[in-house]
Formats: structure tokens, C-alpha cells, sequence
């Protein structure tokens, strides 16, 4: 193999995985398609009433259409990217993200996820770290989720202008706790 080619080859793999599929999320229900999704490129939900992560796509409930609601998604070291954030338009009870070592993960993700309008009033707890693609212009984005009572944000070089950018937030989200480990 030339060098690079494998590389080349899960980044491929990886955009196939978060291709939206909108006649699946029509018959199995948005919170059903974007489990799938999440598990697929490596990361867990739990849901709405139950205290263990679903970690196996093999495993996924099956059950009346919408009786289980993603509550948190902890995409840890999982391939998620832009082009799959379609999936999370129709989830209601988003409470709980985390975004830990997601290389895929930019601005324009940040940006996406601030625009959701069920996450604007879902959306309590943030955590964002080790995403080495996010800036400033990312974490401005977020001012648009109205219902973010917490944010953690750590090891995030692309962050510049703290002072700035934090500031900016905390007076468009006044209630926001904003917890920060960043150089």
C-alpha cells in the first residue's frame, strides 16, 4: 500500500459511516437512526430513563417506534463528523454531549449543533476536549443553545483569544457555568 492510502481509506470509511440516510430516520424514528449513527462511528448513548450506556449496535433496543430517547451522547474518540449531524435535528431530549478527541470535530460542527433547534432547548451540559480543529469562532457559536447551563472546555489549542471569547458567551448565555483547563 502507497503510504497514506489507509489513511485515505478510513477517512472514506469514515464519511460512508456518517452518510444521513433520511428514509431510515422516516422508518425507525430519528432517535433510533441516530443511535445507530453514533454507535457506527464509535460512540455511546444512554437513554431517557435507563442508567447504563448502550455501547453495542448489535445490542440496540428494538421496541415500539420512539419508545427510547437519546438522553446523552459521549462521542469519545469516535469519528463523528459534519456530514452526519442531520441525525440530530429530530432528538428532543438531548440533555448531556461530550465531544472528547473527535478529530472530525470543527467550527462548522459547533456551529451546526448551536442551530439544532431541539438541542437550543434540550441542551443543558457541553464538554468539549482534545478537539484539536475547534477555535474561537467554534465556541462563539454556542451562544445560540439558550438552555446550556454547563460547559467544560479543555485542552483545546485552537482557542485564542479566551478572554475574549468567553466573555462574549457568558453575557449571551448569563446563566452559563463555564468550567476551563485550557493552557
Amino acid at each position: 500500500l502507497p503510504p497514506g492510502s489507509c489513511r485515505a481509506f478510513w477517512g472514506w470509511l469514515n464519511a460512508v459511516f456518517n452518510k444521513v440516510d433520511h428514509e431510515r430516520i422516516r422508518a425507525v424514528g430519528p432517535d433510533r437512526a441516530a443511535s445507530e449513527w453514533l454507535l457506527r462511528c464509535g460512540a455511546v448513548v444512554r437513554y431517557q430513563g435507563s442508567p447504563k450506556w448502550q455501547r453495542d449496535y448489535n445490542a440496540l433496543p428494538a421496541g415500539p417506534l420512539g419508545r427510547y430517547k437519546i438522553e446523552a451522547i459521549n462521542a469519545t474518540d469516535s469519528c463523528i463528523m459534519y456530514r452526519g449531524f442531520d441525525y440530530l435535528d429530530g432528538l428532543e431530549h438531548v440533555t448531556d454531549i461530550r465531544l472528547e478527541k473527535c478529530m472530525y470535530i470543527q467550527d462548522q460542527c459547533l456551529q451546526r449543533l448551536s442551530e439544532t433547534s431541539n438541542l437550543q432547548k434540550s441542551l443543558q451540559q457541553l464538554k468539549i476536549i482534545s478537539c484539536g480543529n475547534v477555535t474561537d469562532r467554534g465556541i462563539l457559536a454556542l451562544h445560540k443553545l439558550a438552555s446550556l447551563e454547563y460547559l467544560y472546555l479543555s485542552d483545546l489549542p485552537g482557542i485564542r483569544e479566551k478572554e475574549t471569547t468567553f466573555r462574549v458567551l457568558q453575557q449571551a448565555l448569563p446563566k452559563l457555568e463555564l468550567e476551563l483547563d485550557l493552557e
